[in-house]
């Protein structure tokens, strides 16, 4: 549907690129767009405004194309399949098309790059991050009812104690301080992520763990 010209857009471009709107100037790949769908469906779902350049400016779209890129973007390289409500609004003689993309309730969502290879991403700040294995595993552990008995052995102590002492920690700095397997200290995080007991944070180039407050 088109919506007639409003303050909406101006107002949502004011608040600037965030963890739950993005800014694109045109959609030319469906499978890149794809990747921002997974970050919005995998984290607290967003916006996409597309016709707007990065510094807010509106440059406009031909709005059917973009909208079949997004169909096609949902559709053929989400998995799995992301459901958008999209809008198109005239604005100072230009199209801008809205993308509203909500939380997902089957996390993960994937999507598929140019060599067909399925990633999960999650938005962090203005950016799309690829998903880590711990995160997956919370995911993977989502239907495991809250109120399941949590066995503390010597491994979740070590990481307990290591965090009492320290702000974080690192996937790698708990595999060397426990002695275990990847997959064993990613289940181990992900179970106290998912019981409010840590927390994960991107520092800017990797993943790391502290303790909820």
């Amino acid at each position: 549907m088109t919506r007639e010209p409003s303050d909406y857009i101006h107002d949502r471009i004011e608040e600037g690129e965030h963890q739950q709107q993005d800014f694109k100037f045109e959609i030319s790949d469906a499978r890149k767009i794809a990747r921002s769908l997974s970050a919005f469906a995998n984290t607290d779902g967003g916006r996409l405004l597309v016709g707007v350049k990065d510094n807010g400016k509106i440059a406009g779209v031909r709005s059917e194309e973009e909208i079949y890129m997004v169909e096609a973007a949902t559709s053929l390289y989400c998995k799995p399949q992301i459901e958008c409500e999209m809008h198109t609004y005239r604005i100072e003689g230009r199209t801008v098309l809205e993308v509203i993309i909500p939380e997902g309730k089957q996390k993960p969502y994937y999507a598929k790059d140019h060599d067909n290879h399925w990633w999960a991403y999650v938005r962090v700040k203005d950016e799309n991050i690829l998903a880590t294995p711990v995160h997956l595993k919370v995911w993977q552990q989502s239907g495991t009812p809250l109120g399941s008995l949590v066995r503390y052995t010597e491994n979740e102590q070590i990481l307990l104690d290591h965090l009492a002492r320290h702000d974080t920690i690192s996937l790698n700095q708990y595999c060397r301080l426990a002695r275990v397997s990847r997959p064993k200290a990613e289940t181990i995080l992900a179970r106290f992520i998912r019981f409010d007991l840590i927390e994960a944070f991107f520092d800017g180039n990797k993943f790391l763990f502290k303790e909820k407050k």
